[in-house]
């Protein structure tokens, strides 16, 4: 309780007998209510928090969940890291068949380069593992991807321009000479760059702990609106599209060129429909970069429990979390792994279609 100290007036002795007075009274009823709260408001506050994952707080009263999952933290660990969000960039083509460290990742983005093919961005903050890979270049792109939690690109390198760009936007970059990279002598160039992401997150290691914000807007299966009926899904980029089923409460993606065992385990996937631009210059091949504007808003297609809700998203600059929202209010998505797909709006070549 805070009570105002009273200041001695020394006008007239009535006025101080007064004021002591009220302190009395004051400091009575204060005790009256802290001993109400005690006796009966004690077992109702930690039943409440019991029920919720957000609410659990360790002893040093650090976060209690997961920025990029929204699940609670367990064992005593915490949320505060002494590494930021490494998020690696990983091929995602047969030729990267099998990729590896792929079920570790807390969160992952499935975004378009050139050629209609996508590129995955796999988060790693909670559970860091070793061998991951193969690793490829970064884009523009991933900016607005990185940039809400301040995290660290692993990637193989990328375009001078956009090198430029991402420095500038200030992400750390971890590339080939970095350390923990390697060569992987039994496959071919350049799907043969791998990297231990223990020693990454150790090279990334600051001396200054922190936990970064949500990336989504966490919250609980029961606070979903009722959605219709979608046990399957696909999000087509182009020349590329991603097939979901929903099996068994979660997510399996039916073209994944994980290792087998090594499967993103998908409680949630999450599609953004975004605009596309282009990223000012060509890849060897000649083919034009595009530049997925993750900032904004769109259409939103939240699929949980083989159910899909139906909303939209907003991004007010390439820094900001994302927002999602009904035409009845806020959105939130159910704590646990999530791939969001960014797949471009129809008119850019993308498409999305959903069944039971």
């Amino acid at each position: 309780m805070a009570s105002k100290t009273t200041t001695r007036n020394r006008r007239t002795e009535s006025v101080v007998r007064d004021a002591r007075q009220l302190i009395r009274i004051t400091a009575t009823l204060t005790a009256l209510s802290l001993g109400l709260a005690a006796c009966g408001g004690e077992d109702k506050k930690d039943e409440d928090a019991s029920d919720d994952p957000k609410s659990i707080a360790s002893s040093e009263g650090d976060p209690a969940t997961w920025p990029l999952t929204g699940l609670p933290v367990e064992g005593g660990d915490s949320a505060e890291q002494d590494h930021p969000v490494l998020v690696l960039k990983l091929d995602n083509t047969e030729a990267s068949s099998p990729q590896q460290g792929l079920s570790h990742a807390d969160l992952v983005v499935e975004e378009l380069v050139e050629g209609g093919i996508t590129r995955l961005a796999a988060f790693y903050y909670s559970d860091i593992p070793g061998d991951v890979g193969p690793v490829r270049s970064m884009r523009s792109s991933d900016i607005g991807i990185v940039s809400p939690v301040d995290g660290a690109m692993v990637t193989s390198g990328g375009a001078a321009q956009t090198v430029e760009r991402v420095v500038d936007a200030g992400i750390k970059i971890y590339n080939e000479g970095s350390p923990g990279f390697y060569r992987e002598s039994s496959r071919s160039a350049p799907y043969n760059l791998f990297t231990d992401m223990k020693k990454v997150a150790n090279a990334s290691e600051d001396d200054e702990t922190a936990r970064p914000v949500d990336y989504l807007p966490w919250g609980a299966e029961g606070d979903l609106p009722d959605g219709k009926a979608a046990n399957t899904l696909t999000a087509d980029f182009g020349s590329h599209a991603t097939n979901w089923t929903f099996q068994n409460g979660s997510y399996v993606n039916q073209n994944s060129h994980a290792a087998d065992g090594d499967e993103f385990p998908a409680d949630s996937v999450l599609v953004l429909r975004v605009d596309v631009g282009d990223a000012g210059y060509t890849d060897p091949a000649g083919n034009p970069v595009p530049e997925t504007i993750f900032e904004g808003d769109g259409k939103a297609l939240l699929f949980h429990g083989g159910k899909v809700v139906e909303g939209t998203w907003s991004k007010d600059e390439l820094g900001s979390a994302v927002e999602l929202k009904t035409k009845d209010g806020e959105l939130t998505v159910p704590a646990g792994r999530v791939w969001i797909e960014l797949v471009p709006i129809d008119d850019k070549g993308g498409s999305v279609t959903f069944g039971k």
